[in-house]
């Protein structure tokens, strides 16, 4: 069996859940000796198994496998992206929420720009420039009335910069269909509770956030929320995390992971692995389908921990300041 990793290296160990291509010998009697499948890698063994896009799960003897190669990531169209940002807007909804041209808009008194940030979720069509003065205007309106500035978060496709408009931090989404990775077959040392406790909070950001964070953290729009963390109640967890089971409006229900920290001295040891693979496991407990995380470009540990589960990138979004004059 030949396999070639993403870079097309011989040889080269494929993650699960990328996107391949399978040549396989057929039995004798039929048309053609060999034929091809094309899908998300599901396992190597017992079987080479591959879901297609039709959600068809095919099952190859490996003996059978001529060549096993990995193809770009499928195209992510708009409608997905909207979709997606729908559902991670409501698994971090801020304090307060609006609508205004189009755009949601959401105010958590400061904390994170997700929650403190205007972003393009109207239907196609219905989004108005924000570059318009009057659309600009009833935007920054809101939030001065909540003592905010204007900030744009705009997902790629959803709507262009606008002129004068300031760059700022940049954020990869990473996504996963949950029937591809690979979860802990029970919660083991992870304790999943509705809201973070005092511990919980003392690791989050070295308890390092302002008051009104413990509300962010604990808001959701029409979902539930997890809290994990690894270690006896009582004591000082080595591991937290979040995670928001939320629904699309595609029907899709996500589950968002935030909040994934892992004490210093236990990192590197696969602990963040099991904690979000058990958060998940719990989110499809409540019937996810699909899972998120949102990435600041940059900070390669995380892409990595989350691409070995089989996330693979979504889209991306970045922060706008307000247009300038």
């Amino acid at each position: 069996m030949t396999t070639d990793g993403p870079a097309g290296a011989p040889g080269t160990a494929i993650p699960l859940g990328t996107r391949v291509v399978v040549r396989y010998r057929l039995p004798a009697g039929y048309s053609h000796r060999v034929t091809d499948v094309i899908g998300e890698l599901v396992s190597m063994e017992p079987a080479v198994a591959v879901r297609t896009a039709e959600k068809k799960l095919v099952q190859i003897a490996p003996n059978t496998v001529v060549a096993l190669k990995a193809l770009s990531a499928r195209p992510i169209r708009t409608a997905e992206i909207r979709s997606l940002e729908h559902a991670a807007a409501a698994g971090w909804p801020g304090l307060e929420q609006a609508w205004i041209d189009g755009w949601f808009l959401r105010a958590g008194g400061g904390f994170t720009g997700r929650a403190n940030s205007a972003t393009p979720l109207g239907p196609r069509g219905t989004v108005a420039d924000p570059a318009d003065p009057e659309v600009r205007a009833r935007l920054h309106g809101w939030f001065a009335d909540r003592g905010l500035p204007l900030l744009l978060l705009l997902p790629e496709r959803l709507a262009p910069i606008p002129a004068g408009g300031v760059p700022g931090k940049q954020v990869q989404v990473m996504a996963a269909d949950l029937d591809n990775v690979p979860l802990p077959p029970g919660p083991g040392p992870v304790a999943i509770s509705p809201e973070p406790d005092a511990d919980w909070l003392a690791l989050y950001r070295g308890g390092n956030f302002p008051d009104v964070a413990g509300a962010v953290l604990g808001a959701v729009a029409a979902g539930t929320l997890g809290f994990g963390r690894i270690g006896a109640r009582g004591t000082a967890p080595i591991a937290i995390g979040r995670v928001a089971v939320t629904d699309a409006p595609d029907g899709r229900r996500w589950a968002g992971l935030s909040a994934v920290e892992v004490s210093a001295e236990h990192r590197r040891q696969g602990v963040g692995t099991l904690l979000s693979g058990s958060l998940l496991g719990w989110g499809r407990e409540l019937g996810a389908t699909h899972a998120y995380v949102q990435i600041e470009t940059g900070n390669i540990a995380s892409r990595e921990l989350y691409a070995g589960l089989g996330f693979v990138d979504h889209h991306r979004y970045g922060y706008v300041t307000e247009p300038v004059g």
